[in-house]
C-alpha cells in the first residue's frame, strides 16, 4: 500500500511535478542559437505562413497533444478545481510519453463555464496536433467535446467517456464470441450514468445492441421514460418503456452488466438471477461493483472483466488512449471520429484473440503461472503488451485515412515499421523486471536493515510483492523503523547475535573456510557481522538473495559473499555490470566495480560475463571490447591487451558477436565504422561495453548517469552461485528497489554464463 508520505515525497523530490521541457535540437554554439531562432526561424515562419499545414513539419506540433482539464470530476476526488487536479493531467502526460512516444503540456482551466473552455481550447487550437479533454463532469463533457469535435481541425478525445468505452467493447465482443450470443439479441445492464456509461452504451449501440435492450440506471435507479427526477438531455436517450426500477430488477436475466459506478453496488442475488453465461464487466475504480470472487460463488458460467491488475481481464484506459492518438497524429487527423474508435475496439479484440500466437517472451514472463489463450480469463490484452502499440495504432490510421480525416496518407507497412522501432526494451525493462519478480517472490536478505533507504525500500518491495525482505539488525530495526514511522508489518527481521541458526552458521564457515586459516572461534566472530551473516543465510538456502553496500565500499560488500556464497560453477570470476537505460537503447557496462586492472584473460572472461547478462535480459548480446584506439591504431599496452582479449574470446565463443579493439564512438554507431572499418566484424550498434579498466568503466557510468540522463541500474554482479548485490554508498530508495527486483529475478532465472555454449 502506497502511503501518503512517500505519494508526497516522489512527487516533490528533485525538480517538483513529473513532467519537463526539453530541446531536441542542439542549442549548443552561436549558430544553433542563430537556427533555432533569430534569424534562422523566420524561414519556417516564412513556409508556415504560406502553407499552414506545414506546421506540421517545421514545429513540434505533430506530437503535441494538450490534457485539459478544469478539475470538476478528478479521478474519485470529485471537484477538487484545476490546481488540484495538475498532478493528475501531469501523470496523463507521463503516460502518453511512455506508452507512445508523444509530448504533452497539461491545461488547467479555471472555469466551470463550458462556452469558456470551449473558447480556451480553440484559441489553444494552432499549438497542438490533438487535445484530450481529462476529468471534466458530466453532462457539461458532452457538449464540450461535441463542440469541439465539430469546431476545430484537430482529434479532441474526452478519455473519461471513450477511453473506458473503447476498452470495454473490445471485452464485450470477446466474451459475446465465447458465449456464442448475437448481439443484437444481447441484453445490456448499465450502472452509472456519468461519462463513461453513456460513452460506453453510445458505442455498444454502434457495435449493433439494440437501444430496446439496453436498460441504464443511476443512483436514482432504472433510467425509464417519464422518469423527470435527476435527468440532462444525454440520460433521456436511454429512457425506455420499462416497469422496471431498481438494478436488482434491471439485472434480473440480463446477459450482461457494465458498471462505471460505486463498489460493491452488486450483491451475489442479483449476479444469479442473471441470463446463462453472464458477461460482467464491474468497473469501478479501485474497487469493483462485485469482485470476481463474489461471482464465483454463486456462478461458474460467467465471465468477469474489472478495473484491477489483480483480476483477469483489466479494462485499463492505458490501452486506448496513447495509441489513438498516437495513430491519429501519424496521418495528420482532423478528428477522432466512430470509425477510428471501432478500429480501436476492434483491433484489441482480435489481438486477444491471437492467445499465444506472437505473445512477446516479455508479457509471458511479466505474468508467470498465467495462460494467454483465449477464453474467460483473456478477453483483452495486457496493459503491457507491446503489439498493442504498433496494432491499435495502424487500425486507427488505417481508418483515418479510409474516413476522409486525414491530412496525409502514409504507407501502412512502413509505419509498422517505425512503430516496431519505437519499442526499445529501455522502455520497459525496469517494468519487466519488476512483474517478473512479482511473480514467484524470493526471501532477499538486507544485512544494512537499520537503514533508512533500506527500510523505506522494504516496505515498497513487501507492499508491491516484489520480495519478500529479510531485515538483519534486530531491535536497531525495529526502533529506526519506529522513529521513521514505518509500519513494519509482518516483515521479517532477524538478529544474528540471537538466530538460532547462528550455531550452525558457525560450524557451516568454520569448515568451509577452515583452510583459509579461519576458525570456527574466528568464524563465530565474523558472523557478528551481518554482511557475513546475510551472505551465510543465501549459502544455506535461508535467503534466496542478498543487497548490501549502503554504509561500506564495494570491495567491504563483496567481499564476505565472494568468500561464502562463491562462484558459480565452471566461473573464474565475477563481475559488476550497469544496466544502462536511456529512451532509445539499453546498453550493459562491464566491467565497473569488481577487477581494476583486468588482464587479457580476465578482459575475455568478462566479455562473457556481460554477453550472459544482455542474454539474460533477453537482449542478444553484441559486444565491443573498447579501448582509445581502433583496431591497432595505436601500439601502447592497454590496447595490446584488449586485442589479446578479443582473440581469447573469439576462441572461447566462436559464435558470439564480438569485435575490438575499439572506441566507444565506433563500437554505436555502425555506420561510421562501415564507412572507416570495413573490415570490422561486428554487425548493427553494440549493446555490451567492455571497458579496459574499472577506471574508465566507473567514470563511464557515472558520466552517463549525471549528464548523459539515463537511467543507472547496477552493478549487477554476475558469475555467481546465488545472487549477491552491492548499491552504491548514494543510493536512493528507488536504486535499491530496483536492484533488490534485480536481484530477485536472478533467484528465479537459472544464470548460463556464456562458457557453457561453447559445445
Amino acid at each position: 500500500m502506497i502511503t501518503p508520505e512517500e505519494a508526497l515525497e516522489y512527487h516533490r523530490r528533485g525538480r517538483p511535478g513529473k513532467i519537463q521541457v526539453s530541446p531536441t535540437k542542439s542549442v549548443v554554439t552561436q549558430r544553433d542559437l542563430s537556427l533555432a531562432y533569430t534569424p534562422g526561424v523566420a524561414e519556417p515562419c516564412r513556409e508556415i505562413a504560406k502553407r499552414p499545414d506545414d506546421a506540421f513539419l517545421y514545429t513540434a506540433r505533430s506530437n503535441l497533444v494538450a490534457v485539459v482539464t478544469n478539475g470538476t470530476a478528478v479521478l474519485g476526488l470529485g471537484n477538487i478545481g484545476p490546481l488540484a487536479g495538475k498532478p493528475v493531467m501531469e501523470g496523463k502526460g507521463v503516460l502518453f510519453k511512455r506508452f507512445a512516444g508523444i509530448d504533452v503540456f497539461d491545461i488547467e482551466l479555471a472555469s466551470e463555464d463550458p462556452e469558456k473552455i470551449i473558447e480556451a481550447c480553440r484559441m489553444l487550437e494552432p499549438t497542438f496536433g490533438g487535445i484530450n479533454l481529462e476529468d471534466i463532469r458530466a453532462p457539461e463533457c458532452f457538449e464540450i467535446e461535441e463542440r469541439l469535435i465539430e469546431e476545430l481541425e484537430i482529434p479532441v478525445f474526452h478519455d473519461d467517456q471513450h477511453g473506458t468505452a473503447i476498452i470495454s467493447a473490445a471485452a464485450f465482443l470477446n466474451a459475446l464470441e465465447l458465449t456464442g450470443r448475437r448481439i443484437e439479441d444481447t441484453k445490456v445492464v448499465f450502472a452509472g450514468a456519468g461519462a463513461a456509461g453513456i460513452a460506453c452504451a453510445d458505442l455498444y449501440l454502434k457495435l449493433g445492441v439494440r437501444r430496446s435492450n439496453i436498460l441504464m440506471t443511476d443512483s436514482r435507479g432504472v433510467i425509464y421514460a417519464g422518469r423527470s427526477e435527476g435527468m440532462n438531455p444525454y440520460k433521456a436517450r436511454f429512457a425506455v418503456e420499462t416497469d422496471k426500477r431498481s438494478l436488482e430488477e434491471a439485472l434480473d436475466g440480463a446477459d450482461c452488466f457494465v458498471g462505471v459506478s460505486a463498489a460493491g453496488l452488486v450483491t451475489r442475488e442479483m449476479v444469479a438471477s442473471m441470463a446463462r453465461d453472464p458477461m460482467i464487466f464491474a468497473m469501478a475504480n479501485p474497487d469493483p461493483e462485485i469482485t470476481p470472487d463474489e461471482v464465483a460463488s454463486v456462478r461458474d458460467d460467467a465471465i468477469m472483466a474489472t478495473g484491477r491488475s489483480d483480476y483477469p481481464n483489466q479494462v485499463n484506459n492505458v490501452l486506448g488512449f496513447p495509441f489513438i492518438f498516437r495513430g491519429a497524429l501519424d496521418v495528420r487527423a482532423r478528428k477522432i471520429n466512430d470509425e477510428m474508435k471501432l478500429a480501436a475496439v476492434h483491433a484489441l479484440a482480435d489481438l486477444a484473440r491471437q492467445g499465444e500466437a506472437g505473445l512477446p517472451d516479455e508479457v509471458r514472463m511479466a505474468y508467470p503461472g498465467e495462460r494467454f489463450e483465449f477464453g474467460p480469463s483473456y478477453i483483452i490484452p495486457k496493459p503491457f503488451d507491446p503489439r498493442v502499440l504498433i496494432r491499435e495504432s495502424i487500425e486507427v490510421a488505417r481508418a483515418a485515412m479510409e474516413s476522409g480525416v486525414a491530412r496525409i496518407r502514409i504507407d501502412l507497412e512502413e509505419y509498422r515499421e517505425s512503430l516496431e522501432s519505437r519499442l526499445g526494451r529501455s522502455r520497459s525493462l525496469m517494468r519487466f523486471v519488476i512483474n517478473v519478480a512479482k511473480g514467484q517472490p524470493k526471501r532477499i536478505v538486507f544485512p544494512e536493515g537499520d537503514e533508512e533507504r533500506v527500510l523505506r525500500a522494504a516496505q515498497i518491495l513487501k507492499d508491491e510483492a516484489m520480495c519478500e525482505p529479510v531485515l538483519l539488525g534486530g531491535l536497531r530495526v525495529r526502533s529506526a523503523a519506529e522513529n521513521l514511522g514505518i509500519d513494519l508489518g509482518d516483515l521479517t527481521v532477524v538478529e544474528p547475535r540471537l538466530s538460532d541458526r547462528s550455531d550452525f552458521y558457525t560450524r557451516e564457515l568454520g569448515a568451509l573456510r577452515g583452510r583459509k586459516g579461519v576458525t570456527e572461534r574466528d568464524a563465530a566472530r565474523l558472523l557478528r557481522r551481518r554482511s557475513y551473516f546475510g551472505a551465510m543465510m543465501v549459502r544455506m538456502g535461508d535467503a534466496e538473495g542478498l543487497v548490501a553496500g549502503l554504509t561500506m565500499s564495494y570491495g567491504e560488500s563483496i567481499r564476505p559473499a565472494l568468500r561464502v556464497v562463491g562462484l558459480a560453477e565452471g566461473q573464474r570470476r565475477a563481475a559488476g555490470v550497469y544496466v544502462v537505460i536511456q529512451e532509445e537503447r539499453v546498453l550493459f557496462f562491464a566491467d565497473g566495480s569488481v577487477n581494476p586492472e583486468p588482464s587479457a584473460e580476465e578482459l575475455a572472461d568478462i566479455a562473457g560475463l556481460g554477453a550472459s547478462t544482455a542474454e539474460w535480459f533477453g537482449f542478444e548480446p553484441v559486444v565491443a571490447m573498447l579501448s582509445y584506439a581502433n583496431f591497432g591504431s595505436a601500439r601502447g599496452s592497454g590496447p595490446g591487451r584488449v586485442a589479446r582479449a578479443v582473440e581469447i574470446a573469439r576462441q572461447r565463443w566462436p559464435e558470439l558477436k564480438l569485435d575490438g579493439e575499439m572506441q566507444a564512438d565506433i563500437a554505436l554507431d555502425p555506420e561510421r565504422r562501415a564507412q572507416r572499418y570495413p573490415f570490422a566484424e561486428l554487425e548493427g550498434a553494440a549493446n555490451v561495453l567492455v571497458f579496459p579498466g574499472l577506471d574508465a568503466a566507473h567514470i563511464a557510468v557515472r558520466l552517463m548517469a549525471t549528464v548523459g540522463g539515463a537511467t543507472v541500474v547496477g552493478p549487477i554482479l554476475m558469475g555467481m552461485r546465488r545472487p549477491v548485490n552491492s548499491v552504491q554508498p548514494t543510493a536512493s530508495v528507488d536504486d535499491i528497489v530496483n536492484l533488490a527486483a534485480i536481484t530477485a529475478l536472478q533467484a528465479q532465472k537459472e544464470y548460463q554464463p556464456w562458457r557453457s555454449k561453447k559445445n
